[in-house]
């Protein structure tokens, strides 16, 4: 029993990766499912569709690993984050689409609350800032615009979960309603001072006490697998929200340490320690990991289009085949044009929070072209994050930036992270794993089974691929993002 099951529920695809106690990765298997795009602005899963590609993948990955799977010592959960799954207790079947972190059918009803003075309450007890991104307005939706949603909720008949609360449940036959401190602290109904559910915003938003999952730490006995999925029962023992869990899984444990995962999104955590950090600076208040019962806390900024703009590329626009034909695109385009993309698809997130935005393009000639338009995309990622730090920089300290740790898919772009340390002014180191999502996941359960180190031992793991620094002269970055900020308010001007 010296293997770990991973399971990475992502906003595009679900992974299963199994780890030895080593924390090496054996096989792996992926799968995508379907996005759903019922209205402009609107988007949603099939939150069975999720299960049965998690339920796929994991089995294919302990096959592939030539293991049985009772020499699995534990399962780590990872996963998108707020997006928000309402099921009924007995049948086990969600009463609608699952409704993805990137929805803004909320937007209305988040700005009637931020007129109401509501937000202030909001940030006090949740750390975040009222926005249809996070969990709340959207269980309101469903149990205001369901059928009999709002009646069977009441009645104790309906759960709610984000994904990881979903998976818990399906993989446990429906025995276990749990989550752990860090998907909670995204709902926007989580006191993440007192370390429980907010009696106060549930009753302003409607929403059953009974519905909400019981919050546990991140490595932790979240139920054992029904027999019937893979064989035996084996424990679910880490969870983390798929941020967190790459906090973890860069070894962010010391307070100042930085990190920013670049998938569909792109997600840039401070560890703050114990220090619940209040922003001026609009950036959220959140928790990085709990355990053993200790919270420590992050600034956390959140872009919502990073990968996605590839994505865009590749799936709207046709201009390019796979996600690595921007590298040399972007290498071959016109350095005499200036091409800006604001990539705000479902909105602007952190520091603007404006969900009425959309995206816009500055600076086209008659000679723009895949080209510009690779360079353009993979930049603004570089500049997203710039916002990030530099609000960080405000909140936290007015030292020299730290160090920026990175991970997720973008970041194999050689390209991509040289823009991104010239444009921040600020080294970025790579690891040797860049999966780290699922690392940290791994960790978690693999340390609440005894199998893994301290996070201090594990820390000294963490392995560098390249140390990126900034080649761009001062003059050319500050000319550089002050485009990028004009393009924004424009973009912002437009709505």
């Amino acid at each position: 029993m010296g293997y770990i099951l991973a399971i990475d529920q992502g906003t595009t695809s679900s992974r299963a990766i199994v780890f030895d106690a080593a924390l090496t990765p054996l096989a792996s298997a992926q799968q995508e499912f379907t996005q759903h795009f019922p209205h402009s602005g609107w988007v949603e899963h099939d939150a069975t569709e999720i299960w049965e590609s998690v339920l796929a993948t994991s089995r294919e990955a302990i096959e592939t690993a030539g293991i049985a799977a009772s020499d699995i010592a534990g399962i780590g959960i990872t996963n998108q984050r707020e997006t928000t799954v309402v099921w009924d207790r007995e049948t086990g079947q969600p009463i609608h689409n699952a409704i993805v972190w990137q929805d803004r059918r909320t937007a209305n009803y988040c700005r009637d609350l931020r007129e109401d003075g509501f937000e202030e309450v909001v940030t006090s007890r949740t750390g975040l800032l009222v926005d249809p991104y996070f969990s709340a307005t959207k269980l309101r939706w469903l149990l205001e615009n369901v059928e009999g949603a709002r009646e069977a909720a009441e009645a104790g008949k309906l759960a709610f979960g984000t994904i990881d609360s979903w998976l818990i449940w399906k993989l446990t036959g429906g025995k276990a309603h749990a989550t752990d401190a860090t998907n909670a602290a995204r709902t926007m109904l989580y006191d993440i001072a007192k370390g429980r559910w907010s009696t106060t915003i549930a009753e302003k938003l409607g929403v059953p006490i009974g519905m909400l999952p019981e919050v546990k730490d991140c490595a932790a006995e979240f139920g054992v697998t029904d027999p019937g999925h893979f064989g035996v029962e084996i424990p679910i023992l880490g969870v983390a929200g798929d941020q967190q869990a790459a906090t973890v899984g860069q070894a962010c444990f010391k307070p100042g340490m930085l990190k920013s995962t670049y998938g569909t999104g792109c997600f840039a955590l401070l560890n703050t320690g114990d220090q619940m950090v209040r922003s001026e600076n609009r950036l959220l208040t959140t928790i990085a990991y709990q355990l053993d019962g200790k919270v420590t806390y992050a600034l956390e900024g959140s872009i919502f289009i990073a990968g996605a703009v590839v994505q865009w590329l590749r799936d709207g626009l046709k201009i390019i085949e796979s996600a690595g034909d921007t590298q040399s695109l972007a290498e071959a385009a016109d350095p005499e044009q200036e091409v800006i993309i604001v990539p705000a698809f479902t909105g602007l997130g952190a520091p603007y929070w404006n969900p009425d935005c959309r995206g816009a393009v500055f600076g086209l000639t008659r000679n723009s072209g895949p080209a510009e338009f690779a360079r353009a995309a993979l930049e603004s990622v570089g500049f997203q994050t710039r916002d990030l730090l530099e609000a960080m920089q405000a909140d936290w300290s007015d030292d020299a930036r730290p160090t920026l740790r990175v991970d997720g898919g973008m970041t194999a772009s050689d390209w991509a992270m040289q823009f991104l340390s010239d444009i921040l002014g600020a080294p970025v180191d790579r690891p040797k794993v860049l999966e780290t999502t699922a690392l940290g996941a791994a960790w978690l359960a693999g340390y609440k089974a005894g199998l893994c180190p301290e996070p201090d031992e594990f820390a000294t793991s963490w392995a560098l691929d390249r140390n990126f620094t900034p080649q761009m002269e001062e003059a050319a970055r500050e000319a550089r993002y002050g485009a990028w900020q004009k393009a924004v308010q424009a973009t912002i001007a437009a709505v």
